[in-house]
């Protein structure tokens, strides 16, 4: 049997003893035993990108890229796991940790789980543009999407890119989906879409980093460049594939 077979069959078997536990006795000592047989949350680890850390050239420089997974993303992950030592809530994932941050959660797990969760999605939705001489342009669901949205990608671009330069100090420019809706925003310092007490909500799309470390060994100031090559590294792809899935 396989290690993920025998997994599953010991997590089945433990949710069925708590089941029948709770139905049998019917109080609250049972309650906990469903509540501790479940699986416990998971520890985090820093994704592998899917290029190398050149591959973004000349648009990010692979020294930003470099320090910016391994060391700031990296951060974010051993920060996050240590803060969550106390943390008493059930999660299956980091975007369902995201969905559970208040107001009142801890701020080392809502700085954290926002920078795992944020990076994390930045990296999935850019990629290696091997063909600079063309515009990167989304097709599919995503650009229908856009289009009836914002009338026109260009439009769609410029109200991002307004956005992105607008948000004072650190933090990120957001494309997401609130009931069928494309909108715009932006989240401060690590907030995303997914936290209830975000100034934004609903399905993130597309995330832009615009923290300085993200652009400033090769941009230095200039956000304003820095924003406007990204375009050429958004990975359409990717992004249309978030748009029809039904998480």
């Amino acid at each position: 049997m396989s290690t993920s077979r025998r997994k599953f069959v010991k997590q089945a078997t433990l949710a069925s003893m708590a089941f029948w536990s709770l139905s049998y006795f019917g109080n609250e000592n049972s309650a906990k035993m469903m509540e501790d047989a479940l699986p416990a949350n998971p520890t985090f680890f820093l994704p592998k990108l899917p290029y190398a850390y050149n591959a973004l050239e000349p648009f990010i420089d692979q020294m930003t890229m470099e320090i910016h997974h391994s060391k700031h993303h990296n951060a974010y992950i051993t920060n996050l796991n240590k803060a969550l030592g106390n943390y008493k809530n059930k999660f299956k994932d980091i975007a369902d940790l995201c969905s559970q941050i208040t107001s009142k959660t801890d701020a080392a797990i809502r700085n954290n789980a926002g920078g795992h969760y944020n990076h994390s999605l930045f990296w999935e939705v850019m990629m290696a543009n091997m063909n600079k001489d063309m515009a990167n342009v989304p097709t599919g669901n995503i650009l229908a999407a856009i289009e009836r949205s914002f009338g026109t990608f260009e439009a769609f671009k410029k109200q991002f890119e307004e956005v992105a330069l607008k948000r004072f100090g650190s933090g990120w420019a957001w494309l997401y989906e609130v009931k069928g809706q494309l909108k715009i925003g932006s989240t401060p310092n690590q907030d995303n879409p997914l936290m209830p007490l975000s100034e934004i909500k609903g399905k993130p799309l597309l995330a832009l980093d615009v923290w300085e470390h993200a652009y400033y060994l090769k941009y230095q100031n200039k956000r304003v460049e820095y924003i406007a090559n990204w375009w050429n590294l958004v990975n359409w792809e990717k992004v249309n594939a978030l748009y029809n899935s039904k998480k």
